[in-house]
């Protein structure tokens, strides 16, 4: 009898082992991974603290401009090659001729006026330019590679946009200062918007 009763006990042991460890397993499986934040930008690198983090809207009369990363790099790094080698970039612009850095953007133009919107790297430099320092300009590069190129979502220098229509592409621009702040603007319409994603 106590021979039976020890078998018994055992095999329930034995059962409920075995389903806590099925749960176990299920339960390690279902886990999900421990996902790293996307980096969307590396302003700290520069000495800039962000008041507000990316992604950053400005929005005027229709005209919706989004900046969803921006990356600073030395212009004779490799991650410059490697984006000169990929589009082309050249390696002066009309207005700066020796960069000391090459700033990398992942950005979304959305058009709700009521017209058609074409232009290029240089009207979104004018329409949206972007201030690290008083006085001083960024400059767009021109991805020779894609420059025949309309709506690239590869690296972006002419666009055409009906109403209703968006395009999320990238755009270089030439830097040779230093930074201090960094601050977004919008000049379209009646209306002028800026953000300063790091405070002055």
């Amino acid at each position: 009898m106590k021979k039976r009763m020890m078998k018994s006990f055992l095999a329930t042991a034995l059962l409920a082992g075995s389903i806590l460890g099925q749960v176990g397993f299920a339960n390690a499986a279902t886990a999900k991974p421990t996902v790293a934040p996307v980096m969307t930008d590396n302003l700290a690198k520069y000495g800039l603290k962000k008041a507000m983090n990316l992604p950053v809207t400005l929005t005027s009369e229709g005209l919706s401009y989004t900046l969803h990363k921006i990356m600073i790099y030395d212009f004779q790094s490799a991650e410059v090659k490697n984006l000169q080698k990929l589009y082309g970039f050249q390696s002066a612009t009309g207005s700066i001729g020796r960069p000391k850095y090459l700033i990398w953007t992942k950005f979304t133009l959305q058009n709700n006026t009521k017209k058609i919107m074409t232009g290029g790297g240089n009207d979104i430099k004018r329409l949206m330019p972007f201030t690290f320092q008083t006085g001083k300009i960024t400059d767009p590069i021109w991805p020779r590679k894609l420059a025949s190129k309309t709506n690239s979502t590869e690296a972006l220098w002419t666009f055409t946009l009906k109403p209703g229509e968006k395009i999320t592409s990238y755009l270089a621009y030439a830097y040779a200062d230093d930074f201090d702040y960094f601050v977004m603007r919008l000049y379209y319409g009646k209306n002028f918007v800026e953000k300063y994603v790091v405070p002055e």
